[in-house]
């Protein structure tokens, strides 16, 4: 699905949309208050509310998905979770989108009846969430739009996977961890470079204990998005990606290098985060870009754009109740080759993906060089999670950014199956996420000010708890295959 038809909606005028279709759906409106009354307050559970750590899924012969959001990002997912679930309903405001989504899960002969679609405006997806024929709802919208949608999946019995983020707003996210709390529905971020393979092997390097104790990590998002994806059409309609940078001065996108690492470091197992304060620089390069590249003419919808007021390159510091930091890097603007920062460091040595280069006092490393090159590879391929090698022809054949995206569908849709717990739960999909408000509201004053990060597990982060450490199971879906 994409965006709404309003040209460029307002917080206030999608937050009265929301409430209006909570309302048609039997859910609960959308929390009226805006992003600059962000607040780390830490609301008491209502009775009605339980903790959903450690909370299984119920098991399931077959898991049936709903998918909304067929676009950029969705419209390449269809084929992976039809490879692995059955796919019952399809929905986007683009009928064309909803045809070509069909024929393509209905070609790869795994299923006889073909889903249904759902293309009748912005507020069809409700329709699909209704369904008593899905189990699971993938969500690929917009941002403004993730919110409401994983409400009403989840306030209509289902489980719910979404792409980055949950919410933008600290609001939202919190009503979603309640929401999951008290409908006793999984809300979950479906991040894919949590099951990329250099990710997966630094986790179980981690585990084995070869950094010692971590202390610290980096991770985020750095990489050029202005052509063609804030300007150049690659998401519809064109500009939703781009106008979020009129609206907050955040890191609007950190969760890709931030969630392994804070996996790694055990974030909500035995940790939390504590205190964020970020930094930006001047926006300035989409405004140079809009008025030097000849590809953006004077029809262009960006010239109707509010000022820029979202800087181009971000810095967050999160510090950890344990006294630990993170590092968290964004920058869609600038002219930058793509990087995740991704590096983590111990008291026994430190590793940097991006860069390709271990120094491991564990492993022996004494005379200050990096291990590179085949040293490098040698010692993660030691650490290979058991993923990668069970799934290595599925996960070429059905791709998806070397096939990480297919891996983290797969393993979703497995724990679901098996009756197992989310490797990613809704508490640390809204830790990840509250990054992006949090930062916003870190940069309201011209010093650095650090602001609380909430506890949402609101006292359960104490606790170890199985994630991505967990053995291969029994699975009969692997064996077929």
């Amino acid at each position: 699905m994409s965006s709404p038809s309003r040209y460029n909606p307002s917080r206030r005028g999608l937050l009265k949309t929301g409430a209006v279709l909570g309302a048609s759906a039997g859910v609960g409106a959308v929390t009226a208050a805006p992003a600059e009354a962000a607040t780390s307050s830490e609301p008491s559970r209502d009775p009605s509310e339980k903790a959903m750590v450690d909370v299984p899924f119920e098991g399931f012969e077959n898991v049936r998905v709903g998918l909304i959001g067929l676009g950029n990002r969705g419209g390449g997912q269809d084929v992976r979770f039809g490879a692995v679930s059955t796919v019952t309903a399809v929905c986007d405001i683009r009928p064309g989108q909803v045809t070509r989504t069909i024929s393509r899960i209905m070609a790869q002969g795994f299923q006889d009846t073909p889903p249904v679609g759902y293309s009748n405006g912005e507020e069809d997806y409700l329709n699909l969430v209704k369904r008593d024929d899905i189990d699971l709802v993938y969500i690929a919208t917009p941002w403004e739009w993730h919110y409401p949608q994983a409400k009403a999946a989840m306030e209509h019995g289902k489980h719910v996977a979404i792409e980055l983020p949950i919410s933008p707003h600290l609001d939202e996210i919190w009503d979603l961890v309640r929401t999951s709390e008290r409908t006793r529905k999984h809300c979950m971020l479906l991040e894919n470079v949590n099951y990329f393979r250099p990710e997966l092997q630094m986790f179980n390097m981690v585990t084995a204990g070869l950094f010692g104790d971590v202390q610290h990590a980096s991770g985020g998002y750095v990489h050029d998005l202005r052509w063609p994806y804030l300007f150049g059409g690659a998401y519809y309609p064109e500009y939703w990606r781009r106008r979020w940078q009129t609206r907050m001065n955040a890191l609007h996108y950190p969760m890709h290098g931030l969630g392994p690492v804070s996996a790694a470091m055990g974030i909500n197992r035995g940790d939390r985060f504590d205190e964020l304060v970020a930094v930006s620089s001047p926006p300035k390069a989409l405004a140079l870009f809009r008025s030097e590249d000849s590809r953006v003419g004077p029809d262009h919808s960006s010239w109707d754009d509010a000022p820029y007021i979202s800087g181009d390159r971000h810095t967050a510091f999160v510090t950890t109740a344990s006294g630990r930091f993170i590092r968290v890097e964004h920058d869609v603007n600038s002219p930058h080759p793509y990087t995740r920062e991704t590096t983590l460091t111990g008291t026994r040595g430190s590793i940097e993906l991006d860069n390709a280069r271990l120094y491991l006092e564990s492993l022996g490393h004494d005379n200050h060089t990096w291990r590179t090159g085949s040293s490098y590879n040698s010692v993660l391929a030691q650490h290979d999670h058991w993923l990668w090698p069970a799934l290595e022809r599925l996960a070429e054949q059905y791709g998806g950014h070397g096939g990480g995206d297919f891996i983290a569908i797969f393993r979703l849709i497995q724990l679901m199956r098996l009756g197992m717990t989310p490797d990613i739960d809704v508490y640390d999909s809204a830790a990840w996420c509250s990054v992006i408000p949090l930062s916003h509201e870190s940069m309201k004053t011209p010093h650095l000010r650090p602001v609380k990060i909430p506890d949402f597990t609101r006292g359960h982060w104490q606790s170890a708890r199985p994630t991505f450490d967990r053995p291969r199971p029994d699975d009969p879906w692997l064996e077929e295959r």
